[in-house]
């Protein structure tokens, strides 16, 4: 507790970013509580989550910072050392290669539940303090502070109050933090499948006029059957189209499949269920509201294209973190409201440009006009021939 007997900072979600914003809070000092509706799971290896991520360099830096990295790399990562992007109407592909670009790899393979419950294993031994299963009910703040009322009766106050409980934010909402929705009225269809060419430790990505299909390499954990053919999928299908393919018999969807990647890796057999989920984007007309931040999915929901959202989550939370130094070290208010808002307009700027990016993307490559597809065929092949390109786009989606 600080002078006053409040807390420094109350985070509202315990998920990846909610999870990792208090241990980055915790970690630098400041007294924190962590409020979450749900207990996490406890990862399991013989389960393997549906929900993954495209891991970059900069939020793996961020949480070997944080201490928890290394557990997670030891319990199941897949490196990927390769991407490889085209257009179904033809054209070159786009290919990122990490030996040309000189790194050890592109970025890691990583499933949700394995970041999660390494993130809360780390909780407890930073002092953080947790209110599990509870959920936030009221809130109010003054120029001095903010006062979280929970569902148990109990009132929280702090000097700061961080929304990371997801797009449908509970917090955002009690702030009163407008978030408009795009509807794309498509879903991701995800799946763990084999592969019957090796997928080499790239990721695979192909442009189809209903959305684009993409692999992602998954650790086998020493599967000499499945070693280098196992996979995750995540395929964007407007939605009737989505639940015909969840419904279709398994050799149906694996016949699909494989005609969706154009052949270019062979048959598919399905490892898992099928399972999928609505996409749209969201963002928030502002990260702070007083002495309140949004952070993730509370500020920013993006199209799944890029695997992105995790990663603009963390950079929120990078940019607290560097923020929070900033004032320390010249002896300021972590609160200023001048300070807070700074971050807040660099921070949505950088979310919202990526955002509106996956999102143009997605409908230039997602339809079968004439000029989009005369086009976007050959832009690819074009950045391909780019080295200087093809290094200033992958800085950007490693972070640096």
């Amino acid at each position: 507790m600080n002078r006053r007997g409040t807390l420094d900072a109350v985070v509202v979600g315990g998920g990846v970013v909610g999870a990792a914003s208090a241990l980055m809070l915790a970690r630098e000092g400041l007294q924190v509580a962590l409020v979450e509706a749900r207990q996490p799971e406890p990862w399991r290896r013989e389960t393997r989550d549906l929900r993954v991520f495209a891991f970059a360099p900069d939020n793996a830096a961020l949480l070997a910072d944080l201490g928890v990295w290394a557990q997670v790399e030891a319990a199941r990562v897949q490196p990927y050392r390769g991407m490889r992007v085209w257009d179904a109407a033809g054209g070159a592909p786009l290919a990122f290669d990490a030996d040309a670009l000189g790194e050890p790899q592109l970025g890691w393979i990583v499933e949700n539940g394995l970041l999660v419950d390494a993130l809360w294993n780390a909780l407890p031994a930073a002092g953080v303090r947790l209110h599990c299963p509870a959920k936030v009910e009221t809130l109010a703040q003054d120029a001095s502070g903010v006062r979280v009322g929970l569902d148990d009766g109990l009132v929280l106050e702090a000097r700061l109050a961080i929304a990371a409980d997801g797009g449908h934010s509970a917090l955002r909402r009690l702030a009163r933090i407008e978030a408009p929705v795009h509807d794309y009225h498509q879903r991701g269809l995800v799946a763990f499948v084999a592969t019957e060419a090796p997928h080499r430790d790239a990721c695979w990505q192909r442009f189809l006029p209903t959305g684009p299909v993409a692999l992602l390499p998954f650790n086998d954990d020493g599967d000499a059957q499945l070693h280098g053919h196992l996979g995750s999928i995540v395929w964007t299908l407007p939605e009737t189209e989505a639940q015909r393919l969840l419904d279709a018999p398994q050799a149906q969807f694996e016949r699909e499949l494989s005609a969706a990647f154009g052949g270019e890796l062979g048959g598919f057999t399905l490892q898992s269920q099928r399972a999928a989920f609505p996409l749209r984007r969201q963002l928030a007309q502002r990260q702070v509201e007083g002495r309140v931040l949004l952070v993730g999915d509370a500020a920013h929901v993006m199209h799944p294209l890029a695997g992105q959202g995790v990663n603009h989550g963390l950079r929120d939370v990078s940019a607290l973190r560097a923020m929070l130094r900033d004032a320390q070290a010249k002896g300021g208010d972590i609160a200023s409201p001048a300070r807070l808002a700074r971050w807040a307009r660099a921070r949505r700027s950088d979310n919202a440009l990526g955002a509106h990016a996956f999102g143009a993307i997605n409908r230039v490559f997602s339809n079968d006009a004439l000029l989009p597809t005369l086009l976007r065929g050959h832009a690819l092949g074009l950045a391909g021939r780019m080295p200087p390109l093809l290094r200033a786009l992958w800085r950007h989606a490693a972070g640096r």
